[in-house]
């Protein structure tokens, strides 16, 4: 079947999608001052690879994402969009062990309790840089926040390799819940205040139907990524978590059937996205703020498949195979 087919005409979102216009300057920043600047170490004997780093386009990604940032504040979550991969495929051929290790030291990085050299991971210095960069835009308050995404996000993680170690699958139900940490996307929808400008109080945050609406975009974004990824996650053996390759193996049936299952759950979630965004409660002084907020939320989901379809990355070979990953994981 063809999958980029489906997900260009089956997977719709009712939202805009917006471009930043910082997006060429901040990618060629990616590529020239980190790729192959501060960061070329981790693949400086392998160019190629280095080319398929660039090929993914992160910073036209996080300007998909952040369409309305300034230069200046699009920039460390370019830099967190490229941590995102490299840290993905680092780890992917890492052991639940390693990921503990690395998952302490990395939060303590952001929450400023250790610095990079005394971390000892390899991309301490990008999370450093990260924080620094963006304390000049949030409080240390939205930081611990922010990092206790990315905690979750090494959570699921965690699961997902020991999964593939064991070479079992989770129920479908389960891989939803870890998919929706893994995929990453919490820790992004809590800097869209460095986009707008705005720190919501605590409470907010915790409200229920906040946390839901967050969820939802966890799922729709995995929906969406598990039919593109398929491919990939079948040549690099990362199946046990995928979301169409659990339904497959759960209910026996065809990819072509698993897929489709997988739209449904998507378009479930969707509709209950698009329910609560137009039903939500009164946050008093703030409600103008959390409309926006939601409404920025909406336009990740719309920008993801308007940028990601087009990336090497998932419809072509533009990712690092298991060998190279392995390699440089041993290395470190």
């Amino acid at each position: 079947m063809n999958t980029l087919e489906l997900l260009r005409t089956k997977f719709n979102y009712p939202f805009p999608a917006l471009k930043n216009p910082y997006a060429d300057q901040l990618q060629e920043i990616t590529e020239t001052q980190w790729i192959d600047g501060e960061y070329l170490w981790l693949y400086e004997q392998n160019p190629d690879l280095r080319k398929k780093y660039k090929k993914t386009k992160t910073a036209h990604i996080a300007s998909h994402w952040f369409p309305t940032a300034s230069f200046e504040r699009l920039k460390p979550i370019c830099r967190l969009m490229l941590w995102t991969l490299y840290n993905d495929d680092l780890y992917e051929e890492g052991t639940p062990e390693d990921i503990g290790y690395v998952h302490d030291r990395t939060v303590a990085i952001l929450n400023g309790e250790i610095g990079a050299a005394e971390a000892e991971i390899p991309l301490g210095n990008m999370l450093e840089s990260l924080r620094q960069e963006l304390l000049q835009f949030i409080p240390q308050e939205s930081i611990i926040r922010f990092s206790e995404m990315i905690s979750r996000y090494f959570a699921g993680l965690k699961m997902e390799l020991t999964y593939k170690r064991n070479k079992t699958f989770p129920t479908v139900a389960e891989c939803i819940a870890l998919r929706e940490d893994s995929i990453c996307l919490y820790p992004f929808l809590q800097l869209t205040e460095v986009e707008t400008e705005i720190i919501l109080p605590p409470e907010i945050h915790q409200h229920p139907v906040i946390r839901r609406l967050q969820a939802l975009a966890c799922h729709l974004v995995t929906y969406f990524n598990e039919v593109q990824s398929v491919n990939k996650d079948e040549a690099t053996g990362s199946i046990y978590y995928n979301i169409v390759k659990v339904i497959q193996h759960e209910y026996g049936i065809s990819l072509e059937e698993a897929c489709l299952e997988d739209l449904r759950l998507h378009n479930e979630d969707l509709k209950e996205f698009v329910t609560l965004q137009a039903s939500l409660p009164d946050f008093g002084i703030w409600q103008d703020a959390v409309v926006n907020w939601v409404h920025y939320m909406s336009m990740v989901l719309s920008g993801w498949k308007n940028v990601s379809t087009k990336l090497d990355r998932y419809n072509g070979t533009a990712f690092p195979n298991a060998a190279e990953l392995r390699e440089k994981f041993n290395q470190v």
